[in-house]
């Protein structure tokens, strides 16, 4: 009688292993799959990294290059302005958490989209505004944001704005990564990106990570 008690303790331990083994991998693969990409190009990757790593929602963010014609860039090619591409942020976020239209609403909030082939004294093609569309709903959703700012005259030039379908996407040498955070004494970054930072956080406070 003992024995078979203790046959039954054993079987009911590891079925209940196996049942939080098992939920635990559903939970995963859910939170996979809520997984979503938006490619943005709005000047230098290394201002816009910095201000979507701090989103709410948002997984990961890798700077690279989108939407030109050569084969695995290197940064010195791209800064030729001959490639085609355009310096971009890849963003992997949480779709349950953060909308595709919230992105839209901090990147449009956060460079000029008035400026083409230019982002202050950043000029060249590398540096146009242009979102780079996964899907039927992102390009949708970009030209109905777009319509309504220039409706509401958000700015005071025509949006530029390229809308283009997204094809592949070089990530960046490794020093371009996480560059703001591993470059805060640098001089760019303190004359350029952390006042870029300093007016997003007030103006998106709400939608900051909790620290």
């Amino acid at each position: 009688m003992l024995i078979m008690k203790k046959i039954f303790i054993f079987l009911l331990i590891v079925s209940m292993v196996s049942f939080i083994m098992i939920a635990k991998s559903t939970k995963k693969e859910e939170q996979m799959n809520r997984q979503e990409v938006a490619t943005f190009g709005g000047g230098c990757f290394w201002c816009t990294e910095a201000i979507f790593e701090e989103l709410a929602g948002v997984l990961k963010v890798e700077s690279g290059y989108s939407g030109g014609q050569t084969d695995d860039p290197t940064y010195k090619d791209i800064c030729t302005g001959t490639t085609g591409h355009a310096e971009v942020i890849h963003i992997t976020f949480n779709s349950d958490k953060l909308e595709f239209s919230e992105l839209l609403d901090v990147f449009f909030a956060t460079h000029n989209p008035t400026t083409l082939n230019r982002q202050g004294a950043d000029t060249g093609t590398q540096y146009r505004s242009v979102v780079f569309y996964h899907n039927e709903k992102q390009k949708k959703d970009t030209k109905d944001f777009i319509a309504a700012l220039e409706k509401e005259q958000v700015f005071t030039d025509k949006i530029v704005t390229e809308i283009t379908k997204f094809d592949k996407f070089y990530k960046a040498e490794e020093y371009h990564q996480n560059y703001f955070n591993n470059n805060k004494s640098q001089g760019y970054c303190n004359a350029v990106i952390n006042p870029k930072l300093i007016k997003f956080r007030k103006q998106f406070k709400e939608k900051l990570k909790k620290q």
